[in-house]
C-alpha cells in the first residue's frame, strides 16, 4: 500500500508542478518568445502525464481528462518544434511559416475532438489516435534534432543552451518511457517526466552556482585599428540581423555570434567604443523607435517600445529622453507637424 502512495506521489508531483512552472513561464512579466514556446511544451507534456496517472490510478477517469490528455499527446512534438526555432532565432514575433502551421495543427486537434469525443469513441482515441500521436512525436523530435545539427552555430549561450539541450535529451527520455512502457509499466511515463523535470531544474541550478565569472580584462587597450575592424564586425551583425529587437539579448551571445571573447567584447565597448553593453544595445533600441514613431504615426508608444525591444516603458522612455532630449510623444509631435506629408 505504501508503495503505491509513493509512486502515485512521484508520478503525479511532475505533473503538477510542471503545470505551475508553465503557467509561471507563460504569465511572468517581459517573456520572450522561447519562453512562451517552452510553457506550452511543458504544459503539453504535463496534461499528457497527468492524464497517465488519473487513467493508471483512477478506474473511472472522466473521459474530458482522457481527451485532453491525448489530444496532448499530439501536440507535443509540434510544442518542442516551435521551441527549437524560437530558441535559434532572434526574431520575437512568429514567422507567417510558424503561424500557419501553428494554426493547421490547432484546426486538426479541434476537428478531432468535436467530431469523435472521447465519450463516445474511445476506439478510435486508443487506436489511430495514439498511435498518431506516438509517431507525430518521434517524426519532431527527429525535425527538431536535426535543426539543431543545421543550426548549432546559433545555439543561445549559457544556460539557455543547456536548457535546450537538456530539453530535447528529456523529450527522447519520455518518448521511449511511453513507446516501451508495454514491456514496462504504463506509468513510467509519468515517472520520467517528473524525473526529467527536476533533473533539468538541477543542472541549471548546479551550473549557475559553480559558473565561474567572467574574467575581467586587464588594463591593456586594444589597438585603435583593431578596434575599429571589430566594432565594424559588431556594427554589421546588428543592422544585418537586428540582433537588438530581442528583448533577452545578452553580452555573451553577441560574443559568440562574433566568434570574441565575452571579456573581449566587454572591454571593445567600454574601453574602446566608451559604452557599456547595455547602452550600446539601447542606442539600437531608441534608432529604432525613433523610425518606428514615423513611419507608424497611429502606433501606441507601448507597441513601438515592444517592437523595437524594450522590456518596459519606464526604461525606454529614460533611454529615448536620454539620447533626444525630449519625450518620445514630443518627438514624433514635432517631426510630424515639421513634415505633415510623413
Amino acid at each position: 500500500m505504501l508503495s503505491e502512495h509513493l509512486l502515485f506521489f512521484f508520478s503525479a508531483l511532475g505533473a503538477f508542478n510542471g503545470l505551475a512552472l508553465a503557467l509561471y513561464l507563460w504569465f511572468a512579466g517581459n517573456t520572450s518568445l522561447a519562453q512562451r514556446a517552452l510553457a506550452v511544451l511543458i504544459l503539453m507534456v504535463s496534461v499528457r502525464t497527468g492524464k497517465s496517472v488519473a487513467f493508471y490510478f483512477l478506474p473511472d477517469t472522466p473521459a474530458a481528462v482522457m481527451q485532453a490528455g491525448l489530444t496532448a499527446c499530439l501536440l507535443i512534438g509540434p510544442a518542442l518544434y516551435f521551441f527549437t526555432r524560437a530558441s535559434l532565432s532572434s526574431t520575437t514575433t512568429l514567422g507567417r511559416t510558424e503561424l500557419a502551421h501553428g494554426c493547421v495543427l490547432v484546426i486538426v486537434a479541434l476537428t478531432l475532438n468535436l467530431l469523435w469525443p472521447y465519450a463516445g469513441h474511445a476506439a478510435i482515441w486508443h487506436g489511430p489516435i495514439v498511435k498518431t500521436g506516438t509517431w507525430l512525436w518521434l517524426a519532431y523530435l527527429l525535425v527538431s534534432a536535426v535543426l539543431l545539427l543545421q543550426q548549432r552555430h546559433r545555439l543561445p549561450a549559457g544556460t539557455a543552451r543547456r536548457l535546450l539541450l537538456a530539453v530535447h535529451a528529456g523529450l527522447w527520455l519520455i518518448w521511449l518511457a511511453y513507446f516501451t512502457s508495454g514491456f514496462t509499466s504504463y506509468i513510467v511515463g509519468a515517472l520520467s517526466f517528473s524525473f526529467v523535470l527536476y533533473l533539468c531544474g538541477a543542472v541549471a541550478w548546479a551550473w549557475r552556482q559553480g559558473q565561474a565569472p567572467v574574467e575581467p580584462y586587464q588594463d591593456r587597450r586594444i589597438p585603435a585599428e583593431q578596434a575599429a575592424t571589430e566594432l565594424q564586425a559588431l556594427a554589421d551583425l546588428m543592422t544585418r540581423e537586428r540582433l537588438y529587437l530581442d528583448p533577452g539579448l545578452t553580452l555573451s551571445r553577441v560574443a559568440r555570434r562574433l566568434g570574441l571573447p565575452q571579456a573581449r567584447l566587454s572591454q571593445l565597448l567600454n574601453d574602446n567604443n566608451g559604452t557599456s553593453f547595455k547602452q550600446y544595445v539601447a542606442q539600437l533600441r531608441v534608432s529604432e523607435t525613433q523610425r518606428l514613431l514615423l513611419e507608424q504615426p497611429g502606433q501606441t508608444l507601448e507597441a513601438i517600445a515592444e517592437a523595437a525591444g524594450f522590456q518596459s516603458l519606464s526604461t525606454f522612455y529614460a533611454a529615448f529622453k536620454k539620447a533626444n532630449g525630449c519625450t518620445p510623444a514630443l518627438f514624433r509631435e514635432q517631426h510630424l507637424a515639421r513634415n505633415p506629408q510623413i
